[in-house]
């Protein structure tokens, strides 16, 4: 530990391991020798949006000593920015110390995740994660939840590996700037702002139709990639204006890490070139493809390395291990579902015939399917893909809930059923159909509250209950039309 380094919060509660007091050291020589003039902390809220400050230079090695402070009430609110607790009442009802009064958090920075940004010149960020001032762990802190199943994981000798696929939309702006009409508030976002189609659609993987997007495919690949994210392809998809980018599959706390990273880097690099990118399932004017995120996942011994969903006999399609997990996946389903579909606009895309799941099945390489397998005897790579997902979810609590989901059923000896070749005919349950059956069913279930306890639960739970209530009370334009006239 270097003597600049001693003495500081994070020194104080031993929270820095010596791989991160080394990864601060080449941070401070980075910043000196590009001449960052800026350093953004950020982490990853409840809804996976990252959140924080902008440090001047002179500030940073005091940050990396004692890290940022913030507001807790930033971890008690839906996605319109309106708090889901009375923060300022002596009882907030959160079930957890430390949040009346909208009091401060610590944001500490994780010194491994510094990244100069493509799009911000001499800036750069370091993602965080969140204790309270006496440094003890904010229980809501998503990047720690995930360390946290996978630190049990490890306990039983197994490690985790994801892939991702992630499906967006991407606009050209039609107007300039902020109006009027796209200012709101809490409880109340703005209008959204006017955009217009890139792409004409329905012809998928169409090379000149990508090519017509090469400006921004080439700004995406070179700052992408300049970021150290694990890119591995950028392809046009079916609907209108819409593209997918994958990345090579590895540790899902450090892909969970370049999720974040990838969407905001999207967002902003597509920004800065006139376009809006949109990691919305289903946006209006895109009505006929809504967007997914394809999650790849299998275990891992970590004394051989060797992949323990690869099944022994040419008669199966899982080892046991995998079988269980599937299983697992399959029967939390609904619970899981208010992490890998959070928003209410998600379960818009559980359409049949479409690419999307409808219902809470399994097949051999059947993509119509919810839960992929993939795979075989003899193929190290065999995994499972959960293809529910929605691009938006929180990548720290959807890989979680994989996790929590996958061993229930290992630990429980559970056995699928049969996989299915009529995935949209099957004989099983529907999906959830909106995200309030979903927080229904994740407050009823026992293995989530047991893995991330009941406060964590709960947590959650409200301010989903609360975004899906404040829908509820909107009347849409869809009601407009169908009533106003007749009635």
């Amino acid at each position: 530990m270097l003597l600049q380094d001693r003495g500081g919060f994070v020194d104080r509660h031993d929270l820095w391991t010596e791989a991160q007091y080394a990864a601060a050291g080449q941070l401070r020589r980075v910043v000196d020798e590009l001449g960052i003039e800026m350093v953004r902390f950020s982490f990853a809220d409840q809804h996976g949006v990252l959140r924080g400050k902008t440090l001047a230079r002179a500030a940073v090695p005091s940050a990396l000593r004692s890290g940022v402070t913030a507001p807790s009430s930033l971890l008690l609110k839906d996605t319109s920015g309106q708090s889901a607790f009375p923060v300022f009442s002596a009882d907030t009802g959160v079930g957890v110390d430390g949040f009346s009064g909208a009091g401060d958090i610590v944001l500490v920075p994780d010194p491994t995740t510094f990244r100069v940004l493509p799009w911000a010149g001499r800036t750069a960020m370091v993602l965080c994660d969140v204790r309270f001032p006496d440094g003890s762990p904010v229980p809501f802190c998503t990047r720690s939840i995930l360390r946290n199943e996978l630190a049990t994981l490890a306990a039983r000798g197994l490690g985790m590996t994801v892939g991702a696929e992630l499906e967006f939309h991407v606009f050209r702006e039609a107007g300039v700037g902020v109006g009027p009409e796209q200012v709101g508030g809490p409880g109340r976002p703005g209008a959204a702002a006017p955009a217009l189609p890139t792409t004409r659609g329905a012809q998928l993987l169409h090379d000149e139709g990508l090519d017509a997007m090469q400006p921004l495919v080439d700004a995406l690949y070179r700052g992408l990639t300049s970021l150290d994210l694990p890119l591995r392809s950028i392809e046009l998809e079916f609907g209108p204006s819409q593209f997918e980018l994958t990345m090579e599959a590895g540790d899902a706390a450090e892909v969970a890490d370049a999720v974040v990273l990838c969407r905001t880097a999207v967002r902003r690099i597509a920004a800065g070139l006139g376009y809006h990118a949109t990691f919305m399932s289903r946006p209006q004017g895109a009505e006929g493809a809504s967007t997914g995120w394809h999650l790849h996942q299998s275990l891992q011994d970590l004394a051989t390395g060797a992949g323990v969903f690869v099944p022994d006999t040419a008669r199966e399609t899982l080892s046991a291990v995998g079988s269980g997990y599937l299983a697992g996946l399959l029967d939390h389903a609904f619970a899981a579902a208010a992490f890998t579909t959070p928003t209410v606009n998600g379960y818009k895309r559980y359409q049949p015939y479409s690419l999307a799941p409808d219902r809470v099945a399994w097949g051999v390489d059947n993509k119509g399917a919810m839960i992929r397998a993939v795979g075989g005897p003899g193929d190290p790579a065999t995994r499972l893909e959960n293809r529910s997902g929605e691009p938006a979810a929180n990548p720290y609590l959807y890989i979680a809930s994989q996790l929590v989901s996958g061993m229930d059923g290992v630990d429980r000896g559970l056995v699928p059923p049969a996989p299915t070749a009529q995935p949209y005919a099957a004989d099983a349950r529907a999906l959830p159909s909106n995200l309030g059956a979903a927080v229904d069913a994740l407050r009823d279930d026992a293995a989530f509250r047991a893995a991330f306890g009941d406060a964590v639960v709960e947590w959650y739970a409200t301010i989903k209950r609360a975004e899906f209530d404040r829908y509820l009370r909107h009347v849409s334009d869809w009601e407009q039309r169908e009533y106003f006239g007749i009635f």
